[in-house]
């Protein structure tokens, strides 16, 4: 999923780290694009990754190089939610945010209704031989169990941004149930 036509648009804007790169930064981290610039074959990305602590706040400076820019994007992705608030986050939340938004049905709800409908003419067909019974009983179960997880998934993402949302909202005195 590409959010830029060209790497000049990332020029001064924040980025939400999807993927850690070994020795720089790690999923989670919030990084601010310092420049860019396209080479012939490859983008060139300096950055900035900013940390902080309870005492002090630190800031680090590094560079990068991606083959196009939809690799830069898999790597980094513009998530205004987490850029204004990342402040009062800890790495463990945005880390989880980002487990939780990266699914997609495929990886996610596909993976289960498989093994889901596997089980269930596996245990109706294939132990209690129920027949076309089994056949009609495991499909409707299946179903079933598709639907449950389609919802489940749905859920998962928008509980995940109301948990953070209050989380963030609780010290402006706003109290979400």
């Amino acid at each position: 999923m590409t959010y830029l036509l060209n790497i000049d648009e990332a020029i001064d804007r924040k980025f939400l780290v999807s993927k850690t790169l070994k020795g720089q930064a790690e999923a989670g981290n919030i990084i601010h694009v310092m420049d860019a610039e396209n080479s012939s074959n490859s983008v060139l990305v300096t950055y900035r990754v900013s940390h902080y602590n309870e005492r002090f706040h630190d800031y680090q400076d590094y560079t990068v190089k991606f083959e196009n820019v939809a690799q830069f994007c898999k790597w980094a992705q513009p998530d205004n939610f987490i850029a204004r608030n990342y402040e009062n986050l800890n790495i463990k939340d945005i880390q989880h945010y980002i487990k939780i938004k990266n699914r997609s049905f495929t990886t996610f709800c596909l993976p289960l209704i498989i093994v889901a409908a596997i089980i269930f003419f596996a245990l109706l067909v294939g132990v209690l031989k129920l027949g076309v019974i089994g056949v009609v009983l495991a499909l409707v179960l299946t179903l079933g169990s598709a639907f449950g997880i389609f919802v489940l998934f749905r859920n998962q993402k928008k509980q995940e941004k109301m948990r953070l949302y209050s989380k963030i909202s609780s010290g402006w005195g706003v109290v979400i149930d």
